[in-house]
């Protein structure tokens, strides 16, 4: 019969101590937060990839993987993109404003980038441009320097957050289906998350 040896420790759960399920969106205070914060040390790089991110509402692996001329001609930004979504390979479109238009160009100036290359390079040897674990842990850094907990935010935050705020102004679910490239609304309903929150809406306006 098997013994399991006393001198090994009982192997404890992977997430243990995680906070698990869907990652909150932020409010616009905090991304107006976020932003001051990343403009006074002047990181111009997170500062793109912070707008892009919400601009975009692109999964991680999609933006990550931008390169310079889906977004730009030459050295002027576009006022709109299109990119076909790796997961989905549904083509998906995307707003680019014209604070982040600026912020791009400035960008793609100081660091020379060409029409071809990645948006976001990776600085390290192993990998053309930013990995998703360190878009991670930047993520992290961004949440936990407004005093947030980060394990109440990830990239997805990034991408569900202005999805949320659309939503949340228009009640327009086919809006930001598209805009999310989802293939059909049942899919936005339960990535946004947003039939218990509208219930409760509902059932806070009614005093009894």
């Amino acid at each position: 019969m098997f013994h399991r040896s006393s001198s090994n420790p009982p192997r404890l759960p992977w997430n243990k101590g995680k906070l698990m399920g869907q990652k909150l969106p932020l409010s616009l205070q905090q991304i107006w937060s976020i932003r001051m914060c990343l403009q006074s040390i002047g990181n111009l790089r997170d500062l793109v990839l912070f707008n892009l991110a919400i601009d975009s509402k692109l999964r991680a692996c999609d933006l990550l993987s931008l390169c310079v001329s889906d977004v730009a001609s030459g050295k002027e930004a576009k006022s709109r993109a299109i990119i076909r979504q790796k997961k989905t390979k549904r083509p998906v479109r995307f707003e680019i404003t014209a604070r982040m238009r600026k912020s791009l160009e400035d960008w793609i100036a100081a660091t020379n980038l060409t029409e071809n290359a990645y948006l976001f390079p990776n600085r390290l040897r192993n990998s053309l441009h930013l990995s998703l674990r360190q878009y991670t842990r930047v993520v992290e850094s961004w949440v936990s320097s407004i005093g947030l907990d980060p394990t109440a935010y990830g990239t997805h935050s990034m991408r569900r957050t202005k999805a949320t705020l659309i939503y949340r102004r228009t009640k327009n679910l086919r809006a930001v289906q598209l805009l999310l490239g989802h293939s059909n609304l049942d899919s936005t309903v339960r990535y946004l998350g947003i039939e218990i929150d509208d219930a409760l809406e509902m059932s806070e306006q009614i005093d009894v």
